[in-house]
């Protein structure tokens, strides 16, 4: 199984067992995945090519490093990725979004495509996948295998919670990406739920039940 990337940072570790406190109620639990999304978006995007421009500073004119290319391009897969794009935007406001619609089989566990919209030129940006739950990897393999059928390339995904079966199933199918992951958990129980987990991230996010 080809690497992958845990962010052992202390602040994403206080904010992750605060999201798994089932007392942590919708407003705050929103607020912190935006925030894990933002600190794991530091570490994740530091690898972004930059080139020089000449900028005029109050005192004279210098060289200095931008972001170069096409614009990063945010897609989360709806609904829970919804949850950890403005921590993204925040970091990198002019990204494009797009969103995978993706619901998941209550017997099988199998994901179902039921909307892909991509910004374009896809083939020319980086791409960051989110979904804070990496359960069994079926709707992030089926989330890649969308963005490659439509020309993506260099694609990094993001989860906050990770279950070792998801890693696997994941980087097996696409060892070309990267992937960054919070904390990676015991197991999936019987029922693919994380364990312990921190229950359904887009309940939890949207405060539906």
């Amino acid at each position: 199984m080809t690497d992958y990337t845990v962010m052992t940072h202390p602040l994403i570790q206080h904010k992750i067992s605060k999201l798994r406190d089932k007392n942590t109620g919708t407003a705050e639990f929103r607020a912190l995945v935006e925030e894990i999304a933002m600190l794991m978006g530091y570490e994740a995007l530091k690898d972004l090519p930059t080139e020089e421009v000449c900028i005029e500073t109050p005192i004279e004119e210098c060289m200095t490093p931008v972001i170069a290319g096409r614009n990063l391009a945010i897609v989360p897969i709806l609904r829970a990725g919804l949850g950890m794009v403005s921590g993204l935007q925040a970091l990198v406001p002019t990204a494009k979004i797009g969103h995978i619609g993706l619901y998941r089989d209550e017997e099988t566990h199998e994901p179902h495509e039921y909307y892909c919209k991509l910004p374009d030129p896809i083939d020319e940006r980086l791409i960051v996948v989110t979904d804070p739950m990496l359960a069994t990897g079926g709707s992030a393999v089926a989330a890649v295998d969308f963005i490659k059928q439509h020309g993506g390339k260099n694609i990094k995904f993001m989860s906050i919670i990770a279950a070792p079966e998801g890693i696997e199933r994941l980087l097996g199918a696409h060892p070309d990406i990267q992937l960054y992951v919070g904390h990676v958990d015991r197991e999936l129980n019987e029922n693919a739920y994380i364990c312990p987990g921190l229950g359904d991230a887009g309940d939890r996010i949207f405060g539906t039940k």
